[in-house]
């Protein structure tokens, strides 16, 4: 284990998670039965090989499949309250271990170690909505037509809930879907990213010892490690009625089209390409904040990253110099040193991507007011450390209607009214979260009007990133319209059923239809 490891307590983390030095993984955590190729974790804050882990073959996958409709059969029939509970201790063991999987997430992924805890508490958050959401799996009762008759709707269970995350939330996103699936009675099965392998054992080695613990069938949470590959087993599967797929858009174009082709349900989060509006009535210290925490937190790899800045002409320029200014304060390395702001992107190929993407904006008329590059020498060894840049660019270059995984923030001039900046900020085919900077009220409540943002998200004084548990969290048009975490997102997780009950001695037919024997 590296030297930066051992000083920031990696190894003590790995060790209270369950982990070893070149870890050969399991598929559910319990059972060490995955046979396939092995997957080498490397962090991309020093480069360093943390493990190793085995992947899922194909008959290791029908293996955990088993396992996951056995258990299905049993888990389904716990009443709803009595699964939460199992949530909250969940829960209550991600309480315990908050700091290590924190550490854990910060040193594989490379985020900074408060976002590890941020993301971490999202989990324990989620546990929390889930529990309360146990008692409160609600229908609807409506009234028949027919007399002595009665009519409602309910939610029954789904069955095996597939789940197929990315690597920046490489935990969190796993939580919010499988936290409400199983106070929903579904099993679930989960792909991690390749590039996070051991942050999905960690957390199935938590989710297995709750389960025995409560004497619970292993299958209830199972893991499977590898590539695309891995993850088809999903989605052409038939057994697995719902696959909640998190990343890009073309991934998620071609789980949508395997899983319709069975008749499948999808929950897809896809990219963003997000944007402040900044009107001449922003405040210009809070819209400074939240611009940059937007485009270089988690060094540019949210989905809800900041990704344009639309400012009106009158305070273009000012706008421009304090965020030039704050990007010059900006501190790059290790993120497991809170004195750094920003990370490293998650490994050499998501550097190529900066660099193509800083390129192309020259080259199509763009202008680097903070010109960007990699980092070299003491510290940044892993080749993975890159400086935030900002340039001016158009609405129309292709570069900028395109997600780029990095932090680059394009700024982008707009005249007029409010109405021209919100026609800018949806000229996209992504559509996950969007901002507005205003104090002026028209323009607050145009932006969130029918005729205003078209994302899934739409925010006034506060940026694109990040969200609440509370909320439905999801987009519209190509970042797929799904919804994860608070709100009624739990409904996807059920099939809903229309119940009618006839309590008299006769047998009346709706719509006054006659049909006498």
């Amino acid at each position: 284990m590296s030297e930066i490891a051992k000083e920031f307590g990696i190894v003590d983390a790995l060790s209270a998670l369950g982990l070893k030095e070149n870890n050969n993984g399991s598929s559910t955590g319990i059972e060490n039965f995955a046979t396939g190729n092995t997957i080498e974790s490397y962090s991309p804050v020093d480069g360093s090989l943390i493990g190793k882990v085995k992947s899922t073959s194909r008959e290791d996958y029908e293996k955990v499949m088993e396992k996951a409709t056995n258990a299905f059969k049993i888990w389904r029939k716990m009443p709803a309250p009595q699964r939460g509970e199992i949530v909250r201790q969940f829960g209550n063991k991600l309480r315990e271990l908050k700091e290590p999987l924190g550490k854990l997430v910060s040193f594989e992924m490379g985020k900074s170690y408060q976002e590890g805890l941020g993301e971490v508490q999202e989990m324990i958050d989620i546990c929390d909505f889930a529990v309360g959401l146990s008692r409160q799996l609600h229908g609807l009762t409506m009234h028949s037509e027919r007399p002595g008759h009665r009519m409602y709707e309910q939610y029954h269970s789904l069955g095996v809930v597939g789940i197929i995350s990315a690597f920046n939330f490489p935990v969190a996103v796993w939580a919010w879907n499988t936290a409400l699936a199983w106070v929903c009675g579904d099993v679930c099965i989960w792909k991690p990213s390749e590039k996070t392998p051991l942050c999905g054992i960690a957390c199935q080695n938590i989710a297995a010892a709750v389960f025995k613990e409560n004497n619970l069938p292993e299958g209830i949470s199972c893991l499977i490690n590898g590539d695309y590959q891995v993850g088809e087993f999903m989605t052409q599967d038939k057994r697995v009625p719902l696959v909640s797929a998190t990343g890009s858009i073309r991934m998620g174009k071609i789980v949508a089209q395997a899983v319709a082709a069975r008749l499948g349900k999808s929950l897809l989060e896809l990219g963003g390409n997000n944007a402040i509006i900044v009107t001449p009535d922003a405040d210009i210290k809070m819209t400074v904040i939240g611009a940059v925490f937007g485009a270089v937190g988690t060094a540019g790899q949210r989905c809800t990253s900041t990704r344009r800045l639309i400012i009106h002409e009158s305070i273009y320029d000012t706008v421009k110099d304090a965020l030039v200014s704050a990007y010059q304060q900006l501190r790059i390395g290790n993120p497991l040193d809170q004195n750094n702001h920003v990370g490293p992107l998650i490994d050499t190929h998501a550097v190529t991507l900066y660099k193509k993407a800083l390129q192309r904006v020259v080259e199509e008329g763009g202008n680097l007011i903070v010109e960007g590059g990699v980092l070299e020498g003491k510290g940044y060894e892993s080749g993975c450390y890159v400086k935030p840049a900002i340039a001016e660019a158009n609405n129309d270059y292709e570069i900028v209607q395109h997600e780029t995984f990095a932090p680059v923030l394009y700024l982008l001039k707009y005249s007029g009214d409010v109405e021209n900046a919100i026609e800018m900020q949806n000229g996209v085919v992504q559509g996950l979260s969007s901002a507005i900077m205003t104090n002026n009220l028209r323009e607050a409540e145009k932006f969130l009007s029918v005729a205003g943002s078209d994302c899934g998200i739409a925010n006034v004084n506060i940026g694109t990133s990040g969200a609440e548990i509370g909320g439905a969290f999801g987009g519209e048009k190509e970042t797929g319209g799904g919804r994860e975490s608070g709100s009624d997102a739990w409904k996807i997780y059920m099939r809903r059923q229309t119940n009618t009950i006839n309590y008299t001695t006769e047998l009346p037919l709706a719509q006054g239809i006659k049909f006498d024997l």
